[in-house]
């Protein structure tokens, strides 16, 4: 056989999988996302006054500063807004962090609802002030009304409302509101660390992360649930170049800032990382695929054939879909020298990494460890954790958060998600195999540009609905 009808060959089988790939795309019903959120005017306005005075008390967080006056100031106000939690749950409270304990009629499958009191600083001019809590045009406005006090005052909500319905859990339930997550401080760990010393092992943990996201992809069209269940790892490191110093006028050939400035752009220009689309990943894509398109669901319907052109191609096209195929790599911080006219000593760069687990915390360590050694570089690493085990799609946890989605928000389609930031659920992970990632309000593309940003803020019709999905949690419990 001659190398041409090889060939040939190969492109007549290429051909006919295209084939099998379109003709199996069109025998494959295309799907609509058809859920759209119910209005209750009284409710609204209810939870949005409540979610607003949450926003009006600032409670940003700083790195090193555990400013618990401050938060023990603001749990006056959930006491306030909340009367049955407080007289009701059992109440520990940790350097400003907080842990509730609702008794159920059993211990063995514990459930615990997750979210943060605490914000990000707010800079910049905003439409309306960021800690004014503002409603305003269907809205509230403000920084944490929707990372992620809108989360806290849902599941408060929640339990006060059954608790004046005289509902009874028929599992323990756990309310979980850390006060430093957003500088991934110590608070969740020492709440983790008080579950650990009762011996408690969480069923379930339901946190931030995930939400209702609208057009989550590009030619995606309406709502979709996007449910975390893998959350990468992450890791910084200091990048240090030596030399002598020296004045400016007579520069060297490799000074410490041409050094990093070197290695940068190695990095930049040649990514050493591997793009590879894990389990998670596929079931994302496999899932959202019938909602698109027929581009995309020809590409990612059919995965067992344009799978490796998708590894090739997405990272190219867009750095949101390169995060969830490899370990991302961001330079953040960089030092030199005290002078306009001085050669640093010492220069130093920090990256950001976010650890994929099909090459996890150690191996890309050392990767950027072996790249920068031909630059002359150092690494110190100043804190990393890795990629934390995956929760299964298809456990009978994930099945009982899919069953209060459908439940509470009909027609609304459910994706598991790989999350490219980071959260407290990691911390409980320890003790639960079911960490899940879902806040159960709406962020369009309004409320994800606005959080850790400008104007951040939350439709007021997503109020009601968060706090029927966390009733629903707790009541489904009964049958897990």
């Amino acid at each position: 056989m001659t190398a041409l009808n090889i060939v040939l060959g190969l492109i007549g089988l290429l051909i006919l999988l295209v084939l099998i790939a379109v003709i199996r795309t069109l025998l494959t019903p295309a799907k609509t996302s058809e859920w759209q959120p119910k209005r209750d005017s009284a409710r609204e306005a209810e939870y949005a006054e409540k979610l607003a005075e949450m926003v009006r008390f600032e409670t940003v967080s700083y790195k090193g500063q555990i400013r618990r006056e401050r938060f023990l100031e603001f749990h006056k106000i959930l006491e306030r807004m909340f009367p049955l939690v407080h007289a009701n749950l059992e109440k520990t409270e940790i350097d400003g962090s907080l842990l509730y304990y609702w008794k159920g009629k059993h211990s063995d499958k514990p459930l615990v609802l997750m979210g943060h009191q605490d914000v990000v600083p707010a800079e910049g001019q905003w439409k309306h002030e960021p800690f004014s809590g503002d409603i305003a045009d269907g809205k509230v406005w403000g920084r944490g009304s929707a990372d992620t006090k809108c989360s806290v005052m849902s599941f408060f909500q929640a339990v006060e409302e059954l608790l004046k319905d005289g509902f009874v859990p028929e599992q323990d339930v756990y309310l979980s509101t850390a006060n430093d997550e957003e500088v991934a401080g110590e608070g969740c760990p020492k709440l983790v660390a008080e579950l650990k010393k009762r011996g408690v092992k969480p069923y379930i943990v339901n946190d931030e992360g995930g939400s209702i996201v609208t057009e989550p992809m590009a030619g995606l069209k309406g709502n979709f649930a996007m449910v975390g269940v893998l959350e990468k790892g992450q890791g910084n490191l200091k990048i240090i170049a030596r030399s002598g110093g020296g004045h400016s006028s007579y520069p060297p050939k490799n000074s410490p800032i041409v050094r990093l400035s070197k290695f940068v752009t190695e990095l930049s220009k040649h990514n050493p990382m591997k793009s590879s689309m894990n389990k998670q990943a596929k079931e994302m894509f496999g899932t959202m695929a019938p909602y698109g398109p027929f581009w995309m669901r020809l590409l990612f319907g059919n995965l067992w054939l344009f799978r490796p052109l998708l590894e090739v191609l997405m990272p190219s096209i867009s750095s949101q879909a390169a995060a969830l195929l490899r370990t991302t790599i961001a330079p953040t911080m960089q030092t030199g020298s005290d002078g306009c006219n001085v050669l640093p000593q010492e220069a130093t760069l920090v990256l950001n990494l976010r650890y994929i687990p099909h090459q996890n915390m150690d191996e890309s360590n050392e990767i950027i460890r072996k790249i920068a050694e031909k630059h002359g570089l150092e690494v110190e690493l100043i804190d990393a954790h890795p990629a934390y085990d995956p929760v299964d799609a298809h456990s009978d946890a994930f099945r009982l958060v899919g069953n209060v989605i459908e439940e509470v928000f009909p027609g609304l389609p459910i994706v598991p998600y790989v999350m490219t930031g980071g959260t407290d659920a990691r911390h409980y992970q320890q003790i639960c195999d079911a960490c899940l990632r879902f806040s159960p309000v709406v962020y369009g593309p309004e409320q994800m540009k606005g959080m850790h940003g400008l104007n951040e803020n939350l439709d007021t019709y997503s109020l009601p609905g968060a706090v029927d999905y966390y009733k629903a949690l707790i009541r489904k419990m009964e049958k897990a």
